[in-house]
């Protein structure tokens, strides 16, 4: 066990200052008589030389720099001494003192420079060169510096790391150590990183009552975005107020009157189900769900037929070399008729030849074509199969961020700068949800021709919604299923098995010179160890192909033995090993290491990347990685503190340490974190897990990711089981609803 050491003495440099997250190196020398510096780090409120502090923490030894103080508590007082007062001002703490007017103002005040400055600045004048206008303004920043000091150090009574103090800070200057003492629960609002239970675990050392109003008012905001999680875009008045009164243990009659002040002060957005529940929204997404259903009436109404000059049956067939099925040539013929199209079809039935048959008939009449995808990888294989340019939907948006919070996002095309186009081609539209749909419609000019292409029968968007599929269920746009499975596609046994297991069918197992397999292993650990030498050994030995970038392995769960967490660990271990050509960086129980595989888990708007070519050569820069995208760490630099990833579209992201809660080891990744993506092989272990879960579009979603090979490690009565379980998972949404309604209102 780390023994922790309380240490007192004056900072004598400052190393190394990261100004977002207050990750701090600095050399300590102590009040003793030991001469010796102590090298210190932790995330803590800005230094300077010449102050004094008092130190909590323990020693550790950094295999690179050797044995440094950790701290995780300090307390900062103003240096006495006079050298370490000139060391202070000299820092450039306090803007427009440097060092050599640092020594001139010690000179002529003494021990009584400080207090000077923050009673009588004025008195600075009376050193040669500085005026009183420099005087008042050195003044006013001593004033500030020591406001922020004051604001940290109150923040750390309530447990407020000092990067969390600073953004509060910033946030609210002189007001925050009111907010915190009144309200900490506006802190979940207004400050990224800060949810309900933190601001809660603030407001109880705060003596907040617990039945506070505030509390009430917070719990069931959070609950509402908490729902989102789930993919809900609302939740009904009485399942809102029963969870709440869970989470906050109070009673029911308390948590319905801050709905009521809630409902009254528009903080949500109420509408009416059929069975006379209020449907409660945040105000975002209720916006979000009318616009959606609004503007796709819009579009699907302005578009002009587009007339054809030939048979387009027999002029399709004998551009292209192949023949078509009958669905085909009615989805391309509907794609030059219809202002939104709807292409639906499991594996193997054509959607990219569909595809390329609609953008050559569209380019035929010199229209413009734009094709994109949810993920980078959706986008980079549309790139593939097409032959033209396809860009994930947020670039074609053209990202950017708020300058004054780099968590909200910005899409420079938009209702007044709407993209030039005159055919958009979404693939994989099933992983799209209510926002970026929201987004997506916003930057389409009317006129514009939308068509949606994805597989319904896969998982939902991993956001709140079920767009996709909301919009089939409304009846009121043209949607094509493709249902014939093509001669080359019923040679590859997944395809065959993935139809079957979406019709609730057992599927073919084993057959000799096919790519689907079944392994029989009764135990979880039998499980996971199969699956390590699969990856490992088996799997590279049985086909051509690499273990890091072809193999993905697929799990149910993030849990358990063979949930994610644990077979990630696993795998690490044998296809990664520590070596001493390997630098490591561990963060929350992750252990980093270069080379090893690594996934984004939440989007993030802003942080940057420059895309490289195959030599390294970078080619341009631009922001914003998202959730699921992939990579490979191929450096960590703990001198400079970050790690960088090289994700599988080839653009590079340096992540700060303080960043690194936003990746993880991606071995083993989710089924829900798959979607949109595609894998030479993949192993999926089937064992346990709740029906909830253990669905049949689940272990169809996990199926039709792979290209070449599928291994199923298991459990036949779960596999079974999952076939048999036709649950949907249910979304609280009334989109397609809303579509009908408009549409009636418009006919």
């Amino acid at each position: 066990m780390k023994e922790t050491l309380n240490i007192e003495g004056m900072v004598e440099s400052v190393i190394f200052y990261n100004d977002d997250n207050g990750f701090t190196v600095f050399s300590l020398s102590e009040s003793s008589e030991n001469d010796d510096n102590i090298i210190c780090t932790g995330s803590l409120p800005r230094l300077n030389a010449g102050e004094r502090v008092k130190l909590r923490g323990f020693f550790v030894n950094n295999p690179r720099y050797g044995v440094q103080l950790s701290v995780d508590y300090i307390e900062k007082s103003e240096p006495t001494t006079l050298q370490g007062i000139e060391k202070y001002l000299g820092s450039g703490v306090i803007k427009g003192i440097g060092a050599r007017l640092s020594k001139r103002i010690v000179e002529k005040f003494g021990e009584e420079t400080l207090s000077i400055i923050d009673e009588t600045p004025e008195r600075l004048a009376e050193i040669k060169g500085i005026t009183p206008e420099k005087a008042a303004g050195i003044g006013a920043a001593f004033h500030e510096q020591a406001e922020l000091r004051r604001a940290v150090f109150f923040l750390q009574d309530y447990g407020i790391s000092p990067t969390f103090a600073m953004r509060i800070y910033k946030r609210f200057q002189g007001a925050a150590q009111e907010i915190v003492k009144s309200n900490p629960y506006v802190l979940a609002d207004e400050i990224t990183g800060i949810g309900f239970k933190t601001a809660d675990e603030i407001a109880e050392r705060a003596g907040i009552p617990f039945d506070s109003i505030y509390r009430v008012k917070a719990g069931l905001k959070y609950c509402l975005s908490q729902s989102s999680l789930k993919g809900h875009v609302f939740l009904p008045k009485l399942v809102l107020l029963e969870e709440t009164a869970q989470l906050l243990q109070l009673p029911d009659t308390l948590i319905e009157n801050g709905y009521l002040e809630m409902a009254a002060d528009r903080i949500f957005c109420l509408d009416t189900l059929p069975d006379g529940d209020a449907a409660v929204y945040l105000n975002t997404f209720y916006y979000a769900e009318n616009y959606i259903a609004k503007k796709l009436t819009e579009l699907a109404w302005q578009a002009s037929d587009i007339q054809l000059n030939h048979n387009t049956d027999i002029h399709m067939e004998l551009e292209t070399g192949v023949s078509l099925a009958a669905n085909q040539k009615l989805a391309a013929e509907q794609a030059m008729k219809n202002g939104v199209l709807v292409i639906t079809g499991g594996p193997g039935t054509g959607k990219t030849t569909t595809i390329n048959i609609i953008i050559k008939l569209m380019r035929e009449k010199e229209l413009e074509v734009d094709l994109a995808a949810p993920t980078g990888r959706a986008a980079k294989r549309m790139s593939e199969t097409t032959g033209m340019d396809a860009k994930t939907i947020h670039r074609l948006l053209e990202i950017s961020y708020m300058s004054d919070d780099a968590s909200r996002q910005i899409f420079q095309r938009n209702e007044d700068n709407p993209l030039e186009t005159d055919v958009i081609i979404i693939d994989e539209s099933s992983m799209v949800d209510i926002l970026l749909m929201h987004h997506l419609l916003k930057a389409i000019a009317p006129g514009t021709r939308l068509i949606l292409v994805g597989d319904v029968d896969q998982l939902p968007s991993v956001g709140p919604g079920n767009v996709l599929r909301d919009i089939i269920n409304s009846g009121c746009v043209t949607v094509v299923r493709l249902t014939e499975i093509f001669r080359q596609a019923q040679e590859s046994a997944i395809v065959m098995n993935a139809h079957r297991i979406n019709k609730g069918e057992y599927p073919v197992l084993n057959d000799k010179n096919k790519d689907f397999f079944f392994t029989k292993k009764q135990s979880a650990d039998e499980v996971a160890q199969t699956i390590i030498q699969l990856v490992t050994k088996r799997i590279p030995g049985y086909i051509d192909c690499d273990m890091f970038s072809d193999i993905q392995v697929l799990t149910p769960m993030r849990k358990s033995v063979i949930g994610v967490n644990s077979l990630n660990t696993e795998l690490q271990r044998f296809m990664n090993p520590p070596s001493p050509q390997k630098r490591e960086k561990e963060y929350r129980n992750i252990i980093f290491r270069e080379g090893d595989k690594v996934m984004q888990i939440k989007n993030n708007y802003s942080v940057t990347w420059r895309l490289e070519n195959a030599g390294g050569h970078s080619l341009y820069d631009g922001v914003g990685v998202f959730n699921g995208d992939q990579g490979c760490i191929r450096e960590i630099n703990d001198e400079e503190e970050y790690l960088a990833v090289k994700f599988d579209d080839d653009r590079v992201v340096k992540y700060d340490f303080a960043q690194l809660d936003e990746l993880e080891l991606s071995y083993a990744i989710t089924i829900h974190k798959s979607q949109g993506s595609e894998y030479k092989v993949v192993v999926i272990p089937v064992h346990s897990g709740p029906p909830m879960l253990m669905s049949k579009n689940l272990i169809y979603t996990a199926v039709t990711r792979a290209k070449e090979l599928v291994v199923i490690v298991g459990t036949e009565d779960m596999l079974k089981r999952m076939i048999a379980n036709n649950r949907e998972t249910h979304r609280y949404t009334m989109l397609a609803d809303r579509i009908k309604k408009i549409m009636a209102a418009t006919r």
